[in-house]
């Protein structure tokens, strides 16, 4: 029981560090010169994140371990948002996490398929055609 609870376990901890490491210690909107307010987060942030977890991703959903790559990953983006976004005194962040949640379960979803399709076809995208 035990070892199919690491992968798991730590697919929901990478993300969290993941999270820390990409987004949160940008904690204030910028403020432009024409009054328009963006952030906190830039597009290179969100890029670098999603492009970190999709190694952790890979690694487990090509030893066929799909199920954890696509909830561990969600649990821990959903949890790293809660925390982050928890202070938001109009409750509003709830609906920011469940955003979190349903884009990462259907990212990591379709990523770990992927993956574990080409994993279990020897990892060639394409079939060698017989007789050449």
């Amino acid at each position: 029981m035990m070892p199919r609870l690491v992968p798991f376990l730590l697919l929901v901890l990478v993300p969290i560090g993941a999270w820390a490491a990409w987004l949160g210690w940008d904690q204030h909107q910028d403020v432009h010169p024409d009054g328009s307010v963006s952030g906190p987060y830039e597009a290179w942030q969100v890029i670098g994140l999603v492009l970190t977890l999709l190694a952790p991703v890979y690694w487990a959903a090509s030893r066929n371990r799909v199920a954890a790559a696509v909830l561990g990953t969600t649990a821990g983006l959903a949890a790293a948002a809660w925390y982050d976004w928890s202070d938001d005194a109009s409750g509003l962040f709830v609906i920011g996490v469940g955003t979190v949640m349903v884009g990462s379960l259907v990212a990591t979803s379709l990523a770990a398929a992927l993956v574990a399709s080409l994993a279990r076809r020897g990892g060639r995208a394409t079939p060698r055609p017989t007789g050449v």
